[in-house]
C-alpha cells in the first residue's frame, strides 16, 4: 500500500479538474507528449468538465515500454500473490464508491441511483471474483509415456491492450484487467474519448496496490491512440469493446501480428415474449433488458421485443406504464432514473433513427416518460424513450444497432416464427424468453443464436458467468475462468526424459 494513499473525493468538479490533461505511466500522472488535449464534456449541461490528453504514438509508446518492464517481474510474482493483490484492489475500490460513481455520472450523463453507483460497486466485486481465480492457474500432468514426465503450464501472454467504450467505461475496464493482471500480464488501457476520468481515477487508485508498469492507461482518438496500441510490437494481445467496425480493423492488424484478441462488438437483442408468459413480470424484465436507465446505451439491450399477437398490446402497454413513471432529469438528482445520451452526435444518430422510424409506413411511435422541465438542463442531451410498433424485422431500425433508448416490438403468430425472427440478425451477444413452460424455454435456449440466453430474466453481465456473443458480437468472452484461462494464458507441454 502506498504511504500516500489516495482519499476520497467527492467534489466530482474539483476530481475532474486535479486529472485534466493527464495520462497514467508508469505510476505516475503524466501528460501527453504532443501538448494537446481535447474536451471532456458534462452531456447534461454541455459544459466542459476537464481536458483529456490528444495521446499519440509516442505516449502508447512510453505506456507500454513501462508495462514491458514490469511485466517479468509481474509474472515471477507467485499467482497467490497476484490475485491477493487484485483482492486489495478490490477492497480499496470500495471505499471510492461514491467518488467514482460522481465522477462517472459527470462525464457520462448517467444517472447515479440507477446506474453510476451500481456501476461503482460492480468493478470491485469484479476484481474480486478474479483475484480469487489465482490459483487456478495451473496446468495438467498427461499419461504419454511411463518413461517420460509430462505436464503443461500456463503462462501469460505479455502485455496486454485493452480498448474501452464508454457506456460502462469502469465495468468493462475491470472485466479485462481482472484476468489480465492475474494471469501475470501487464496492461495498457486506452479508454474511451468521451469518458476518459473514471477509468484515469481507477488506475491511479489501483497504484497504490499494483507495482509501477503493471496497470497504464493513455487517452485519446483511435486512429491517433487506438490504433498505434493495437500495431504497437510490444502488445502481445488486444481485448476491445466497441462497434463492429472498428473491431474489424483491429482484428486485421492482430492477424498481420499474429497476437490473440478478444472482440465485444455489440448486438441487437431478441426477447421473445410467449403466450403464457407472466406480463407483469416480462414487462418489468424489458425495462431492465432495454437498459432504459442507461439510455439504452447497452450492446446487450433487448432492442427488439418479439410477442406474441394474443398479448402484444398488453405487453405494451405495461412497458409503456413502467418507463412513464420513470423520471428523466439531472443525473446527479438521487430521484432521477433515466439520464443522458453521451454526446452530440450520439444524440443526433438516435434522433435520426427515430424520425426514421415516425416515417415507416404502419408503425407508431410509443413515446414514454417526460423530458425534464429544469431550464438549467435545457443543453442535455436528454431523448424520451421510444417503442416502435408495427414494425417488420427486416425494417433498418430492427437491423441496425442504434445504442439508444428505440425499442423495436414485433408481433409473431407460431413459436418457430420467432425463433426464425430473433435469429435472422448479424449480431448474436444476448437473447431471452419469458414462458412458463420449461420444455419451451428449454428448446428456445438451445436454439437461439446468442452467446449468452436468459429464461424469465435479462441481467447484465455478471462474475462468473462467461460472457461473448456468436456472429458480429464478437469473439471470445470475458467475466469468468475459462475467458482468463483461454484469453489471457498461454499453454505450454513440458516433457522430462527420465530414462
Amino acid at each position: 500500500m502506498s504511504a500516500n494513499p489516495l482519499h476520497p473525493n467527492l467534489n466530482a468538479e474539483d476530481l475532474a479538474l486535479a486529472l485534466s490533461g493527464h495520462n497514467f505511466i508508469d505510476g505516475e500522472l503524466a501528460p501527453t507528449r504532443s501538448g494537446r488535449t481535447f474536451a471532456v464534456i458534462n452531456p447534461a449541461t454541455g459544459r466542459k468538465i476537464a481536458d483529456a490528453p490528444f495521446s499519440v504514438a509516442d505516449d502508447v509508446d512510453l505506456a507500454v515500454h513501462a508495462a514491458q518492464r514490469a511485466q517479468r517481474e509481474w509474472a515471477d510474482t507467485p499467482a497467490r500473490r497476484r490475485g491477493a493483490l487484485v483482492i486489495e484492489c478490490a477492497r480499496l475500490l470500495a471505499s471510492h464508491v461514491e467518488e467514482l460513481a460522481r465522477l462517472v455520472t459527470l462525464e457520462t450523463g448517467k444517472a447515479i441511483r440507477t446506474e453510476s453507483r451500481p456501476e461503482a460497486e460492480g468493478i470491485a466485486d469484479m476484481l474480486q471474483y478474479y483475484g480469487g481465480l489465482a490459483p487456478e492457474l495451473k496446468g495438467e500432468t498427461v499419461p504419454h509415456r511411463p518413461d517420460v514426465l509430462t505436464l503443461t503450464v500456463r503462462e501469460p501472454l505479455g502485455v496486454v491492450g485493452a480498448i474501452l467504450p464508454w457506456n460502462a467505461p469502469m465495468y468493462i475496464l475491470a472485466m479485462k484487467i481482472g484476468p489480465s493482471l492475474v494471469a501475470g500480464n501487464t496492461v495498457v488501457v486506452k479508454s474511451a474519448e468521451e469518458a476518459p476520468l473514471a477509468v484515469l481515477r481507477v488506475c491511479q487508485i489501483l497504484s497504490q496496490v499494483l507495482p509501477k508498469g503493471v496497470l497504464n492507461v493513455v487517452a485519446g482518438y483511435g486512429p491517433e491512440c487506438g490504433a498505434p496500441l493495437v500495431a504497437h510490437p510490444g502488445v502481445h494481445k488486444v481485448t476491445f469493446t466497441g462497434s463492429v467496425e472498428t473491431g474489424k480493423i483491429i482484428y486485421k492488424t492482430a492477424a498481420d501480428k499474429l497476437i490473440p484478441v478478444t472482440l465485444e462488438l455489440g448486438g441487437k437483442s431478441p426477447m421473445i415474449v410467449m403466450p403464457d408468459a407472466d406480463l407483469d413480470q416480462a414487462a418489468a424484465g424489458a425495462v431492465a433488458g432495454m437498459r432504459f436507465t442507461r439510455q439504452g446505451q447497452s450492446c446487450s439491450a433487448s432492442s427488439r421485443m418479439i410477442v406474441h399477437e394474443s398479448v402484444h398490446d398488453a405487453f405494451v402497454g405495461k412497458v409503456k406504464a413502467l418507463v412513464d413513471a420513470m423520471k428523466i432529469g439531472d443525473p446527479m438528482d438521487e430521484a432521477t432514473d433515466i439520464g443522458t445520451i453521451i454526446s452530440p452526435a450520439q444524440y443526433d444518430k438516435v434522433c435520426g433513427y427515430i424520425e426514421a422510424g415516425r416515417s415507416l409506413p404502419g408503425t407508431t411511435a410509443v413515446e414514454c416518460s417526460t423530458l425534464p422541465a429544469d431550464l438549467a438542463l435545457g443543453a442535455g442531451l436528454f431523448i424520451r424513450p421510444v417503442m416502435f410498433t408495427g414494425l417488420t424485422n427486416d425494417s433498418k431500425l430492427a437491423r441496425e444497432e442504434i445504442f439508444g433508448p428505440v425499442v423495436c416490438v414485433m408481433k409473431f403468430s407460431s413459436y418457430r416464427d420467432a425463433l426464425a425472427m430473433a435469429n435472422d440478425t448479424d449480431y448474436g451477444l444476448t437473447a431471452s424468453v419469458w414462458t412458463r413452460d420449461l420444455k419451451t424455454a428449454m428448446d428456445a435456449s438451445l436454439r437461439l443464436q446468442a452467446g449468452f440466453v436468459q429464461v424469465n430474466q435479462n441481467l447484465v453481465a455478471q462474475p462468473g458467468l462467461s460472457y461473448g456473443g456468436y456472429k458480429n458480437s464478437g469473439l471470445g468472452k470475458e467475466a469468468s475462468l475459462e475467458a482468463m484461462l483461454d484469453h489471457f494464458t498461454q499453454m505450454k507441454t513440458i516433457l522430462v526424459n527420465l530414462a
